[in-house]
């Protein structure tokens, strides 16, 4: 076993140094900009073309690659820059949250929760409440992404712990464990309609549920969590070894008035809970819209207002606590607190601005797009069926998902070529939607293109300035592989046992 540790690290270690060989990440995604933009190029003269029905427009669509070397093409880069930059979509999501967490980790609200939490929480548990925090986190859309992976750092580091070790950890749960979920989340009813969207369109009457994959998720977070809970423990944390970086959590014991102001906090976060439920919650809260289908829900909080709900979070029990503690006296304090959050993430900046053309770029070109529909025509033509052909699709989607980041969009795509297929085949589409959302979840820590990997490089680096992508893909990928691997062995024993996916969604039709 500790031959295959030493080779596995060796293996790793190995990753990590080509990785971070490459330039800069900034630069990095220059390279990859131009590589994108002479592709398009080569490929648009071959005048290579893909047709595919697409489920949300309702029609065949023929593509072929956009030449951004052309006069178009040229205009685009110029012109839409500033564009791609300000709709990147983690840019907002990421400093409007910050403002918040600035304000909670200026005023130690942030290192003086951490004391409390760590004193009474065995440490034994710290890695898989981290994990599973991150997968739970899923049902508030991106949420996850701006506040339970820094803070697995800061309690990996608190806990005298890698602090890498818990961002991982943390980026494992919310990223790679994205489809699973004790509850129902956004992406459900997503998916769910791209896939009767699918049928629809090849004359099925068949329809699937929101409720279509939940109990196959509602194991999946648990499997998950344990899978996560032992790469993280076994594999990642000794293959970095004793943390020696800058960042050195204080080691004091809480005072008086800093417990008071934790009381204080807590106070105050549960009057704004109080609050938000008030809005959120009755038939007619103020904070419920009417969406496309004429139905009154709080979905149009969770995609745009659960960010600056966040925010308050923070904010609101950081003010309290820093009033309490002295640390804050006036509104001075208030506005240097989020000054200086936003100083440390001037880094991100630039790199987000760079990552922000580069998947423009991808996606403008219509590389992205090639790639998918042609690796769906390449499964439906090699003739599988039955489990192989399952198998075969959560491969091609783990593939497929390295280039095209877009949950939804992917389906879109390919929905149409597989469920119908599947279907016919005797496979239900539930089962060929569940295994989607495995492949296109398990490889979302290992790819660049994913729209917030350029803020976890950013996030690391607080830790350790010599990390880089080669530290982040090395880190990530035993969680990628493992995970991979061990949902779709739960695939393989829901399938042997015929066991339901969701209420009235069975493996067959």
């Amino acid at each position: 076993m500790a031959k295959e540790n030493k080779k596995s690290n060796g293996i790793l270690n190995k990753i990590e140094k080509i990785g971070n060989a490459l330039p800069h990440p900034a630069v990095l995604f220059v390279l990859l900009s131009v590589a994108i933009v002479i592709i398009s190029f080569i490929v648009s003269k071959i005048g290579t073309t893909v047709t595919y029905f697409d489920a949300r427009e309702g029609k065949d669509v023929t593509i072929m690659a956009e030449n951004m070397l052309s006069a178009s093409g040229l205009r685009y880069i110029f012109n839409s820059a500033t564009k791609n930059f300000t709709g990147f979509a983690p840019l907002g999501t990421v400093l409007v949250a910050m403002l918040g967490v600035g304000v909670a980790e200026w005023s130690g609200l942030i290192n003086a929760s951490l004391k409390k939490l760590l004193l009474n929480v065995n440490p034994r548990l710290l890695t898989a409440v981290i994990v599973f925090a991150g997968i739970m986190s899923n049902v508030a859309s991106d949420a996850g992404y701006v506040v339970v992976i820094p803070l697995g750092a800061i309690m990996f580091a608190g806990a005298g712990r890698h602090p890498i070790a818990g961002l991982a950890a943390a980026f494992a749960g919310v990223s790679a464990g994205f489809s699973a979920n004790l509850l129902i989340g956004t992406l459900d009813p997503l998916l769910g309609g791209i896939t009767n969207a699918a049928l629809a369109s090849a004359g099925e009457t068949y329809e699937v549920l929101t409720t279509a994959n939940y109990y196959f998720m509602i194991v999946s977070t648990f499997v998950l969590t344990i899978l996560g809970t032992l790469v993280t423990e076994k594999v990642v944390e000794k293959n970095l070894g004793v943390y020696d970086g800058d960042y050195v959590p204080s080691q004091e014991k809480l005072t008086e008035v800093e417990n008071k102001g934790l009381k204080n906090a807590l106070i105050s976060l549960v009057i704004f809970a109080v609050v938000m439920l008030v809005l959120t919650v009755p038939q007619n809260a103020m904070l419920k819209s009417v969406d496309a289908a004429g139905d009154l829900n709080i979905n149009e909080f969770l995609n745009n207002g659960l960010i600056f709900m966040i925010l308050l979070v923070f904010a609101i029990p950081g003010y309290v606590y820093g009033k309490t503690v002295g640390k804050i006296k006036n509104s001075n304090d208030l506005v240097e607190a989020m000054t200086d959050a936003m100083k440390s993430m001037g880094g991100y900046l630039v790199l987000a601005f760079f990552a922000a053309q580069f998947v423009a770029y991808f996606g403008k070109s219509n590389l992205g797009l090639i790639l998918s529909v042609s690796g769906a025509e390449f499964l439906e033509s090699i003739g599988f069926t039955g489990l192989p052909l399952i198998l075969g699709f959560i491969l091609i989607s783990a593939f497929i998902n390295l280039f095209m980041g877009s949950a939804s969009a992917k389906w879109a795509i390919m929905a149409p070529i597989f469920v119908p297929m599947m279907m016919r085949l005797g496979l239900s589409p539930e089962l060929t939607q569940a295994a989607y959302r495995i492949g296109d979840s398990s490889t979302n820590i290992i790819s660049p293109l994913m729209s917030y990997f350029a803020m976890i490089v950013v996030f690391a680096k607080r830790y350790d300035k010599k990390s880089g992508i080669g530290t982040i893909i090395s880190t990530m990928l035993p969680y990628s592989l493992v995970f991979l691997a061990g949902w779709t062995a739960l695939m393989i024993l829901w399938y042997a046992l015929n066991l339901p996916l969701g209420p009235g969604a069975g493996l067959f039709v």
